[in-house]
Formats: C-alpha cells, structure tokens, sequence
C-alpha cells in the first residue's frame, strides 16, 4: 500500500512502472538504475532536497523499486515513498565526499546482492545528478555487467500526462497566474529588482486557496533593457527603469508540476518597431496553437510560428518550447521532444508542453509563452490566464 503521503494513486504508480519496464524490455535491460530526481519521483514519490549527493531508484523486471541513497535521506524516503521498508536503502554517512571511498561501491554491492552482478544494466549517462566518476566507481565494481546508456528512457515515458497529473498541472497554472499578475502589478520605475523578486516568491510560494506553492525547478528570470537580450538572466538590486522591457519567465509549482508561464512589462511608451514585434509574435502564437493539434508533429507548431514571423519580415533562432510536468533544479523541462523545426515527435492527448517563442531582439526582449495541453480534439489549450499581450506601464 501507497504512504499516506504519496501524492498519486497506487494504479498510477503501476501504470508508470508498467510503462518504464516495456521500455526497459524493448532495450534489452534487466535493471534500470535512475538518478534523475523527476524520474525518481515519477516513479516512488520520493521528494527530498537531497539530490546533491548520491541516490537513486533501482527498477527491476519484477517486485517493487528500490530506493537508494544516503542513511538519513533514507528516513525521507519511508515518508514520501510507496514502496515498502525494506526497499528503502541507506548508505552510511563516511561514503559522502570521502576521498577514500565512493557510494557507488555501496550500490554495486546492492546490485549483487540482489542477484544482479551480471546482469544488462541501464544508466542515465547524460544526466546532471550522474557523474564521470560515479560511473567509473560502479562499473569498476560490476565487472561481470554490462552498462547501456539509458538515458531518458523514464523521461520518454513520462510525455503523455495522466489525468490525475494534469489535475496538478491545473493546480500549478492557477499559481502561475498569481505570479506572473504579481510581477506585472508591482512593475514600476523605481522598484529594485530584488524586492520584485521577493514578492513573486511569496505569492508562488502561498499559492492559491487548495493549491499550495512548491519551490519551481527554475528561480525567476526577470531581465530589463539590454539585460533582456539575453535569456537566461535572473536579478539584482537595480532599480526598475522607464524606456525598458522586462520580461517574466516564472511558474507556478504545486507538488513538483510546473506550468511556465511568461509576460513582457514595457515600463514608458514602446516604440512602433515593438509594437508591432509584439504583434507578429502574437500572430504567431495563435497559428502555432492551432498547429499544436494531435496527430501533428511538435515542428507542425514550430513551422506554424516562423511562417508568420518570415511574413512580417523576422528572424528567429532555437527551438521554441519543450514538456513540462514534474521537474526538479535546474531545469522544468522533461529533455525530451522539442518544438522546433527538425523535430517529427507525433502530438498525443494529454501531453503538455511550455510552448516559448521568445523573441530576443539587439537590445530588448519579449517573452510571450504558454503552457499548453494537447486535446483530443481542436487546438491545444492554453492553461494559463493572464491576457496575452506586452504590458505597457507609465
């Protein structure tokens, strides 16, 4: 039986070992060995900031996971996992940042003890919290297995949502909505940037009625002017000035699911060049909507955008969005498809995406994005609120 704290129901947790284990088949693996902390999650419930050291979820063919990792994240485990006590595994605390012994020499004994030391193991080689030398450290101590890159095999099988995490996506949207009003609202010449922040953390991190705020995978990007040709860009201490856009690139977060939502505050009089950059976007945005249809390909809604800004005469570089769901620092994507132009992912029902057509000019930025549900029939659904448009402030 699931832990009274296990955010999902025990069917969804078969379902998506189910899922992870035909996958596991199709590859050729006997046992899978997860690190992503959104895979692990996915697949136990376990939800701890812990993902600084070693641990992980082993998944065999058969019988429950196992989680594994540090002796006192263990505890966190029997109190956000599923699964039984005895497939909650801790190492001891002389394995962390030792220079004389590593955790994978604990884990690779795990695996032989379970009868495993020979067997087709999967790992997630390209993955932030799996390093060079974690690798080298277990496959040194499991000489008679044989390691393959699984890297994203859980990330696939997360794509399409089921009912009861997109009800969590909804939840995260209506926080989204909250921050993003938020950060237009106190938007103002004089205000440093700083204390803007520290108001968007407080309304995401309040929530609102039933859906409380979770910490989201990615801090607030909140560039101005010059600052906002770039895209990744957080905040300082400067005043707030007039003559220069910010974007908001903000979520929402409840239980781990994100709904990225961005908006532009043009602080003054725009000029005609982004008045009618803003339009083109947003023509843009509703052709790509209507292209994010299932049965079309996640580049139907990349071709769709760049038709309309080709026609207005404007470049654009990168792709243009990618799933969301579950997701842990640093990142709220899934690293799986992508909405750009190469990529033929077919759309299916349930799957949802943060489409981000983001336009970074020479020397000013607008961000207009959505967090979009693929229907079973029609256009995809934005999930997000606050009115699409640049928000122009005096």
């Amino acid at each position: 039986m699931p832990h009274d704290n296990a955010p999902f129901s025990m069917g969804e947790y078969k379902r998506r070992i189910s899922a992870t284990r035909a996958a596991m088949e199709r590859a050729g693996l006997d046992l899978l060995f997860v690190t992503d902390p959104s895979n692990q999650a996915w697949l136990t419930g376990y939800d701890g900031w812990s993902f600084y050291v070693h641990q992980g979820v082993l998944l065999g063919l058969e019988g429950e996971p196992i989680w594994w990792g540090r002796k006192m994240d263990a505890l966190g485990g029997l109190r956000t996992c599923w699964m039984s006590q005895d497939n909650i595994r801790g190492y001891g605390d002389h394995y962390v940042q030792s220079t004389e012994r590593h955790a994978m020499q604990d884990l690779a004994q795990v695996i032989d003890d379970l009868g495993m030391g020979r067997s087709r193991i999967g790992v997630e080689m390209e993955n932030y919290y799996y390093s060079a030398k974690a690798h080298a450290v277990l496959t040194e101590n499991l000489p008679n297995a044989q390691f393959r890159d699984a890297t994203a095999l859980v990330n696939w099988q997360r794509l399409v949502k089921s009912d009861e995490e997109i009800t969590f996506i909804r939840k995260a949207a209506r926080i989204s909505d909250k921050v993003v009003r938020t950060a237009i609202d106190r938007a103002a010449p004089g205000v440093r940037k700083n204390d803007l922040v520290a108001d968007i953390f407080h309304a995401g991190i309040t929530g609102v009625d039933d859906a409380w705020g979770d910490y989201p995978a990615i801090v607030p990007l909140t560039p101005s002017g010059l600052d906002a040709t770039a895209a990744h860009l957080t905040w300082n201490d400067k005043p707030m000035q007039s003559g220069e856009a910010t974007f908001f690139e903000l979520s929402g977060c409840y239980r781990r699911y994100h709904a990225p939502l961005c908006r532009t505050v043009f602080l003054g009089k725009p000029s005609q060049q982004v008045l009618d950059t803003e339009q083109a976007q947003l023509e843009g945005i509703e052709a790509g909507l209507d292209a994010a249809r299932a049965g079309n390909r996640t580049c139907d809604i990349a071709n769709a955008f760049m038709s309309v800004l080709h026609k207005h005469g404007l470049q654009r570089e990168g792709r243009m969005g990618y799933p969301i769901g579950l997701s842990y620092p640093p990142d709220w994507g899934e690293r799986t498809a992508s909405i750009r132009t190469e990529d033929t992912t077919v759309l299916q029902p349930g799957m949802t995406f943060h489409f981000m057509p983001a336009l970074w000019m020479d020397d000013w930025g607008l961000e207009t994005t959505e967090t979009i549900l693929i229907t079973e029939t029609g256009p995809a659904e934005p999930l997000c609120s606050v009115e699409r448009k640049l928000f122009v402030k005096d």
